[in-house]
């Protein structure tokens, strides 16, 4: 099998798995991945992560043109944003999990930090979390906003809308969205009590221990 077909079906795994687990809903979210040659495969607007087809995935090029299979969904400027930033990154997955977009709801939050280092995985998949503005969705201004600041953030959260993370891989880009996810459930959970993040220095020698 080629390395288009296998990831063909590994994103309609991914997805079906998202939308089972109730991180996606509706025809909400959206996958790409990233090709040797660069050309990009991303899942088509107006369907539901559970009921992707191999065949109907969108082919574009790497400046977004389409090449084959249905309309892509309206947020390729963000997708090809994060990939011009990252050039090393295979993949990127967009949801609207329900507790990371509750997190971008919240007034003064650090764009900076909007999540502290709770945990060591946390750190370790998703490392320092960045926050935009909001900006509507498929607006070719998010697409720049994110190429803008993913060269030093690999996981983007977006203001009252949700979050958006490459990874080396596909299954990399969905276990760091995972993480965040269950995080901000975490950090919802505890914020209006005494934490205790991790402390710089923790969080160094994470960095220091599993930089690959």
């Amino acid at each position: 099998m080629s390395e288009e077909a296998q990831l063909r079906e590994a994103v309609c795994k991914i997805g079906r798995s998202l939308y089972a687990r109730g991180l996606t809903f509706g025809s909400s979210g959206n996958i790409s991945v990233r090709l040797a040659d660069g050309s990009i495969l991303a899942t088509p607007t107006n369907v539901a992560l559970g009921e992707l087809d191999p065949a109907r995935l969108a082919k574009l090029d790497p400046t977004g043109r389409q090449l084959s299979g249905d309309p892509p969904t309206k947020e390729v400027p963000m997708h090809l944003g994060m990939y011009r930033a990252r050039p090393n990154a295979r993949a990127v997955v967009h949801l609207h999990s329900t507790w990371s977009v509750a997190v971008s709801l919240l007034d003064g939050l650090d764009p900076d930090e909007p999540i502290p280092p709770l945990t060591a995985y946390y750190v370790m998949r998703v490392g320092r979390l960045k926050l935009l503005p909001y900006i509507p969705p498929g607006d070719p201004e998010l697409g720049r906003a994110v190429e803008a600041v993913a060269d030093r953030h690999h996981a983007i959260l977006l203001a009252n809308h949700g979050p958006v993370v490459a990874g080396t891989s596909l299954e990399a880009a969905t276990y760091a969205l995972e993480e965040l996810e269950e995080t901000a459930k975490l950090f919802l959970i505890v914020k209006d009590r005494p934490i205790r993040p991790l402390t710089r220095a923790q969080v160094e020698e994470l960095n220091r221990r599993f930089a690959s």
